[in-house]
């Protein structure tokens, strides 16, 4: 499993509100994505500007590059702004407390 932590710089004056539906206009984009298991939008206000992002959960690494590839950082760009900077995580180990899953569960190397 790997997860993909996204960011990028939004100008200060953004409201969390504005954030949130500028995400749900795109959300729709994400729905049934090939290898996407789960995102997270975020936001946070900063001193001098604001920063957005997504916390993306992929099948495999594999997935995750296609899902993060030039197309949609064109994409993001254009929508947001500001250009994303992607970082890869691999995911050995995570914790559920939704009740979904067991709570603790090993993922193998992606």
């Amino acid at each position: 499993m790997i997860l993909a932590l996204v960011t990028f710089r939004m100008p200060a004056t953004l409201t969390r509100e504005e954030a949130a539906a500028m995400f749900r206009d795109t959300a729709p984009k994400y729905v049934a994505l090939p290898g996407l298991i789960r995102k997270h939008y975020v936001f946070r206000a900063l001193p001098g500007h604001a920063e957005a992002g997504g916390c993306y959960l992929w099948e495999s690494r594999a997935a995750a590059e296609a899902g993060h590839g030039a197309e949609w950082r064109a994409r993001v760009t254009a929508k947001y702004g500001s250009e994303p900077d992607v970082r890869f995580f691999e995911v050995p180990v995570s914790v559920d407390n939704s009740g979904a899953a067991p709570p603790i569960a090993e993922h193998p190397a992606a």
